[in-house]
């Protein structure tokens, strides 16, 4: 974990990343403007910001990289130093992050804001129809956007999320029948 003063206002946002077959833990926590990223049990302090989309800039111990993000084929796949990564993030603590946990459940199912954020796009409306793994909201985090996906195929029963508001991570966004 990281050390020094902990702003309890920011708690560690927690993630398991795999990129190119390999799982690496990711915890990340804001304090004083300075994301803390504890990238397998290693500290390290990001300064980071967004370039344009899907392309951002971090700063690591004075060092510069560039980041672009590729979504190609519903895979994501990140540009490093001319190198491609295919990655894959979950959220271990979220149902929609365990294995099977949703792609073939019946009734209804909730939608949740995976870390706090800002709501900053809706891509449906209420009682659209929608196929699994189909957008429905846009939150931004870490001054990154992100895609809420359906966890399956139905229709958008009820949609809480409003543009411009802010979300807690947990939070039931929209729920899908």
């Amino acid at each position: 974990m990281a050390q020094g003063r902990q702003d309890r206002s920011s708690p560690f946002m927690i993630y398991e990343i795999n990129i190119d077959g390999k799982i690496h833990k990711l915890n990340l926590r804001q304090n004083g403007g300075v994301w803390v990223c504890v990238l397998d049990g290693v500290d390290i302090a990001v300064d980071v910001s967004i370039v344009q989309p899907n392309v951002l800039s971090l700063i690591i111990d004075g060092r510069a990289y560039e980041i672009q993000r590729e979504q190609q084929g519903g895979e994501t796949w990140l540009w490093l130093a001319g190198d491609r990564y295919r990655v894959e993030g979950r959220d271990p603590r979220s149902l929609r992050g365990r294995k099977g946990a949703s792609s073939g459940e019946r009734g209804p199912q909730k939608i949740t804001a995976p870390m706090p954020g800002k709501v900053v796009r809706l891509l449906v409306e209420e009682h659209a129809k929608v196929e699994l793994g189909q957008g429905v909201i846009v939150v931004e985090a870490m001054k990154m956007q992100n895609e809420i996906k359906s966890p399956k195929k139905g229709t958008i029963r009820k949609l809480n999320a409003l543009v411009g508001a802010a979300v807690n991570a947990g939070e039931v966004l929209a729920i899908v029948d």
